[in-house]
């Protein structure tokens, strides 16, 4: 589900910036009108509670939330209606909703994972120009985690030649754990294609920090989609070295099973 249409973080690396999805403006971001009337018509039209996804393609805590404050009425219509939430952000301003994703979260699966690509808030500032600084997001899920609320980090994209070094991996996973998250998520690569592909090699082009760049993305994956770090078997070894370390959470169905884990069951009477 997404509440709103276009994004402001102006990430250079964005899928969603792709002209299969047919998002004129990306940049802008505009409020989709009547979406907690259509949220709530479907919640009320449904048998069954589930887990509702927010933000995958438009962020949920995007510069107009703070005023709007569409995901937080949204969230509160989910837990009316017994449902629980994913949500993918760069938004520290998620830790603003801690109390209510705190309170879903013990009665439904509830999980808020941060989006974080590089560790260095300068560099973080080239490649996400309008995202919040990757220090206040785990800030965010700091707070985020003493209230209770399953969260992580998603290191996705890993951007080959970019941020695919085992210093930028180590330091993201460390402040996971500092910060108090419970996973890191990471697939050591990241995806291209037409419409972010020519947005991607552009902001290359702009930057002196990523002089040449982008000849060796061309010559090393042309125009395919799935564009892996050329280090990714040994950036996984020492992901897991570190994760495990930390016993931080690494493999997707551990994730999902201790999402799933929080929340009571209730017995049946035979």
């Amino acid at each position: 589900m997404n509440l709103y249409r276009g994004c402001n973080h102006g990430c250079v690396y964005c899928d969603t910036r792709s002209e299969c999805y047919g998002i004129d403006r990306f940049d802008e971001i505009r409020h989709k009108e009547n979406c907690l009337d259509m949220l709530e018509r479907e919640l009320r039209q449904k048998r069954r509670p589930g887990v509702v996804s927010i933000g995958a393609a438009s962020d949920s805590y995007n510069a107009a939330e703070e005023t709007l404050s569409l995901t937080r009425q949204a969230l509160r219509l989910l837990k009316r209606y017994s449902f629980g939430v994913g949500i993918p952000t760069k938004g520290a301003l998620a830790a603003r909703d801690a109390d209510i994703l705190a309170e879903m979260g013990r009665a439904a699966p509830v999980y808020v994972s941060f989006s974080i690509t590089a560790a260095e808030d300068a560099l973080s500032r080239l490649l996400e120009p309008g995202a919040p600084a990757v220090s206040l997001r785990f800030a965010a899920m700091k707070e985020l985690a003493s209230a209770g609320v399953f969260t992580g980090t998603w290191l996705n994209p890993m951007l080959p030649f970019l941020t695919d070094s085992d210093e930028n991996l180590l330091a993201l996973v460390d402040e996971t754990a500092a910060s108090g998250g419970r996973f890191v998520i990471c697939h050591f690569g990241m995806t291209l294609r037409g419409g972010n592909r020519e947005y991607f090699y552009a902001a290359l082009e702009k930057e002196p920090r990523f002089m040449g760049v982008k000849q060796r993305y061309v010559e090393s994956f042309g125009l395919q989609y799935q564009c892996a770090s050329p280090r990714a078997d040994q950036l996984w070894r020492v992901f897991q070295e570190r994760c495990e370390k930390w016993k931080l959470l690494y493999r997707f169905r551990d994730i999902a099973r201790a999402v799933g884990e929080q929340n009571p069951v209730q017995m049946r009477f035979l």
